[in-house]
């Protein structure tokens, strides 16, 4: 085909007469042939002027005099200016022929002779080198029609030559190019020039993507109402990016995890773009198609009513709030009872200012669904939590919460441990159902436990409890200052190991800090689940208090629902399991992991349907509501380099000139009856 090549010998004689005015064209018009060889980037200006001097070289330039002034038609947008910049409307095929005063021959007519049969060509390789794209050599769809085919042929120039102007992301950009090119550029938003059913459906299930937590504004539908092929090829671009942005979005979150904390890791699945354009390729309606991408699990689709009730989507009870005061017990007169009769919705007299056994028991068992201590006390804890949150609070804490299930696998597994840190529960799901809960003990805010989702891999049986680098400097140091025998006391043990390293560590035994059981799933935080000799802090109601480990109210009882899930025909009972505390570790390893997921739900749905609302412990759902309200939205999806958390492995080194004979059978130096207390002596003299 001689088209483009008659094109390109136009341009070429147009910038060579017009060189004194325009300088260097590289940046402005594109080199010579930038419409057909795409951008050229080349790393130097002699590789530059190497690609001028090629392309002089394989086209003939016609005299000055011959060729018509160039106008602004002609001008290229420069990098960074804005890409709507307007085109020339008529693709090069169909320039019109110049007015006749203009001395032939005419640059800009087409023909079907070869300018000069003896000018080299450029080879497929050589177009690669000059140019680094060979996109737009690849052929147009033969089935196009008349008007898509010059969006056809902008498509394929401007995804040539300046596609980073609308897909930011390299993995996209790629894919995008893929796709059309596959398709030989054939539009997936238009038909003949319109838009296309796929469009309209595309954009109405956008507009009504507030639903799932999502903000339509993120999303724009561009106008398809351009005259020119030019308008309507970047308007198709720019509704592609949309669409893979959504995808991204609604399966792996509008803000990245990396955004909120360093106590936050998850394994994203990004949705593939070529698989996501392949499927929206495949349906006019696409409604079902994006709807997808949005997370699968049952408690995100139970939130999202929520959310619509919460936004008066749905018609919201009028909630009775009663006000907080002393405690209400049995026997207590007080007109708040008569509030706390219709909130709970107790049979009888709503008008009963007396607190009997029919209004404790309503407490109580409101308590035990709450998670609360049931002790039938209408205490100050209890009201609030019965008060609920206020509106705007119940709406941020179900957004915050929906944005975080995206973060989460997309299979939870059929069996698997999920731990909810602001409701301090533990359950176990065996074949999609609950089968058993315990309460647990989290992280305290300045050492909150990590949100993951990873495999358990074995059960430790009197395990060691090796003290964290962190807590020793923390905490052990500090007490050591004031009390150098008080890990002697606790049956602390030291020791230097060859490298000069030091660890501290508490061997197996009731007082172990870790109990009887340790719950492993190796993960990059080295937190794990456990039990503790410490059981009355379960009592609370909110248990917030540990290292950032979770510490297990009934762990034999869990053991034996674990085992009985990983190992059913070996027949761990908590009577076995007991039978084996003593002295000596012990793995039970399982022949398969066992997925462990560790959220932070501030909202939930409960087996009865009601919408729960916990305390936002750790701060999380305030970030994460920045992060989608606030100015930085616009690049919230970016990952961030983070710190980890505290719970990495540092060394512990002796101090310089200090020996022991007594540790590890190791090394020369002084002999200590309490080498402990020597130890952190030498370190505060």
């Amino acid at each position: 085909m001689n088209e483009p090549k008659t094109w390109l010998l136009n341009s070429a004689a147009k910038i060579s007469h017009q060189r004194h005015i325009a300088g260097k064209l590289a940046a402005g018009f594109g080199i010579a042939g930038l419409m057909l060889f795409g951008q050229i980037d080349p790393a130097s200006a002699q590789e530059k002027s190497e690609a001028d001097r090629k392309i002089e070289a394989a086209i003939p330039i016609p005299e000055p005099a011959n060729v018509p002034p160039l106008t602004a038609s002609d001008i290229k947008p420069e990098s960074g200016t804005t890409a709507s910049t307007p085109a020339p409307a008529a693709a090069p095929a169909q320039v019109s022929t110049p007015p006749a005063a203009t001395p032939a021959p005419q640059p800009a007519q087409q023909s079907n002779t070869p300018a000069t049969d003896s000018a080299p060509q450029l080879s497929a390789e050589e177009i690669r080198k000059l140019t680094g794209r060979d996109l737009i050599k690849a052929p147009l769809a033969a089935t196009l029609s008349t008007a898509d085919h010059g969006i056809a042929m902008k498509l394929r120039e401007v995804l040539a030559t300046r596609a980073d102007r609308f897909l930011d992301r390299r993995e996209d950009r790629q894919a995008t190019e893929a796709f059309y090119r596959d398709r030989g550029f054939t539009p997936l938003w238009l038909e003949n020039a319109s838009t296309a059913a796929r469009t309209t459906s595309a954009a109405k299930y956008l507009s009504g993507i507030e639903a799932d937590g999502l903000d339509p504004a993120d999303y724009p539908v561009p106008s398809f109402s351009a005259a020119d092929a030019q308008g309507l090829a970047e308007a198709e671009l720019r509704f592609t990016h949309a669409i893979l942005d959504y995808a991204r979005h609604a399966q792996t979150g509008r803000v990245h995890f990396t955004r909120m904390s360093g106590d936050v890791h998850y394994d994203l699945e990004l949705p593939d773009p070529a698989a996501t354009l392949a499927k929206i390729a495949a349906t006019s309606d696409v409604a079902p198609a994006l709807a997808a991408f949005n997370p699968p699990h049952e408690q995100y689709k139970a939130l999202k009513a929520k959310l619509a009730e919460a936004r008066g989507g749905a018609p919201e009870k009028e909630i009775v709030r009663i006000p907080e005061g002393p405690t209400l017990k049995l026997g207590v007169e007080d007109m708040r009872v008569a509030l706390l009769r219709r909130r709970l919705e107790i049979p009888g007299d709503q008008n009963n200012h007396r607190f009997d056994k029919e209004v404790a028991d309503a407490v109580m068992k409101f308590q035990k669904n709450a998670g609360l201590t049931p002790d039938g006390l209408a205490g100050s804890a209890t009201i609030r939590a019965i008060n609920g949150p206020r509106r705007g609070n119940k709406v941020d804490a179900i957004l915050a919460t929906m944005e975080r299930w995206r973060w989460m696998p997309r299979d939870l597994g059929r069996n698997h441990s999920i731990l909810n840190i602001p409701d301090f529960t533990l359950k176990v799901v065996k074949n999609g159902g609950v089968i058993w809960q315990t309460r647990v003990v989290v992280g305290k805010s300045v050492t909150k436990t990590p949100l993951i989702s990873d495999t358990m891999k074995f059960i430790t049986v009197n395990p060691t409890w090796n003290v964290p680098p962190s807590i020793i400097a923390n905490e052990y140091l500090p007490a050591l200052q004031q009390d150098p025998g008080v890990l002697d006391r606790m049956g602390l043990r030291l020791e230097e190991n060859r490298d000069g390293t030091v660890r501290i560590y508490q061997p197996p035994g009731d007082s172990n800090a870790l109990g009887r059981l340790r719950f492993n799933f190796p993960n990059k935080f080295l937190v794990y689940q456990h039990d503790t000799p410490d059981k009355n802090l379960f009592a609370r109601d909110v248990r917030a208090f540990s290292h950032g480990c979770m510490r297990v109210q009934d762990p034999a009882k869990y053991a034996e629902v674990l085992l009985s899930i990983t190992m059913p025909g070996e027949n761990y009972t908590q009577d076995r399991i007991r039978s084996m505390f003593g002295p000596g570790e012990q793995n039970i390893n399982f022949p398969r992991p066992l997925p462990v997921h560790i959220t932070y739900q501030t909202a939930y749905v409960d087996d009865a349907g009601n919408l729960v609302i916990r305390d936002d412990v750790y701060g999380h759902d305030t970030a994460l509501m920045a992060a989608l309200k606030g100015g930085d939205r616009r690049v919230a999806d970016i990952p961030i380099s983070r710190k980890q958390a505290s719970y990495s492995r540092e060394e512990l080194r002796m101090p310089n000139g200090v020996y022991y004979g007594g540790f590890n059978g190791g090394g020369g130096g002084r002999y200590s009856r309490n080498p402990v207390e020597d130890f952190f002596r030498s370190i505060f003299r």
